[in-house]
């Protein structure tokens, strides 16, 4: 290592910064809090990135991302790329112009991925491929007007996966917590995205800075720089905010809560997993939701069918 990477060495180690080094780390989305992560972690001496993302960025999003004006009209994919080679220069990083949905190949060999797309369906796809190709991924939301933001790292069938968590905290679910109450927060709007006015840049910069510091704890694991954290999911509140319902968090405050795995869950429950041992004794990863429903074992499932 170069001494561009003197004091993060020192912090964490020559051994810890190699292992960082030759990590990979996959960002779909690379918006104002997946570009703020994907430079922040390159930053942190992470060496290795596949960055996806359809969209160019406009003179509208400047305010709230890591590219300036020189880069509007560029795919923002692109435009991070170029800024984390500014930064670290050894980095190796691709690039995939366009929709995950067109390029699952992209996560066989990613150590985590950054889920940073706003649309909830899309999550839930990516839930599904992380699961079949046992990824973990890290999921972030930043809430109304920036009140507030939460983080997850969800590993294959250790814990929740996606569906489960998000049953509990978007949609207005409320989840008991005994004995001190429920979730009341996170509404998903009619576009099918966490239904938000935009906060400022700081108020998404920390929750993604949270973020970035969770992925690299995660990516340490097993190292004398790991720290155990004390549950699944963290709240922050950027404001005062109703955290736990009828009591009213204290801006600059966080809670830590655990989301269970939901045993009925349609993505990971023990239901799904019966019917794949049923189905199969071999490749468990082969099997498809669409599988399970021709196979009559989830005939109280109903699946739409999509549109062309």
């Amino acid at each position: 290592m170069s001494n561009l990477w003197e004091r993060v060495e020192r912090l964490i180690g020559s051994d810890n910064l190699d292992r960082l080094a030759e990590k990979k780390v996959g960002l779909v989305g690379l918006g104002s809090g997946g570009g703020f992560v994907a430079l922040s972690l390159a930053m942190s001496g992470v060496g290795h990135f596949l960055l996806v993302d359809k969209d160019e960025l406009e003179s509208g999003n400047v305010l709230r991302h890591v590219a300036d004006l020189r880069y509007v009209g560029e795919n923002k994919a692109v435009a991070v790329a170029d800024l984390i080679r500014q930064r670290n220069p050894d980095a190796q990083i691709e690039v995939r112009e366009g929709l995950i949905e067109d390029h699952w190949d992209c996560l066989d060999d990613v150590d985590i991925l950054v889920a940073a797309v706003d649309n909830e369906q899309v999550k839930y796809a990516i839930n599904e491929q992380c699961l079949r190709k046992r990824v973990s991924a890290s999921y972030a939301g930043v809430y109304e007007r920036g009140e507030g933001g939460d983080h997850v790292i969800i590993k294959p069938f250790d814990g929740p996966c996606y569906a489960c968590w998000s049953e509990a905290t978007r949609e207005g679910v409320k989840i008991a917590l005994n004995p001190v109450g429920a979730l009341d927060y996170g509404m998903i709007g009619e576009m099918g995205t966490l239904d938000a006015e935009p906060g400022l840049w700081v108020n998404v910069t920390k929750v993604a800075g949270i973020q970035t510091d969770l992925i690299i704890n995660e990516l340490l694991r097993g190292t004398s720089a790991h720290e155990e954290m004390p549950a699944n999911t963290l709240i922050v509140a950027n404001s005062y905010m109703d955290i736990i319902e009828g009591q009213e968090s204290e801006p600059h405050s966080s809670l830590w809560i655990e989301i269970a795995r939901d045993p009925d869950c349609l993505v990971c429950g023990e239901r799904l997993k019966q019917g794949v041992s049923l189905l199969t004794q071999a490749d468990s990863a082969s099997i498809t939701l669409e599988d399970l429903a021709a196979s009559g074992l989830t005939t109280d499932i109903v699946f739409e069918e999509e549109v062309d």
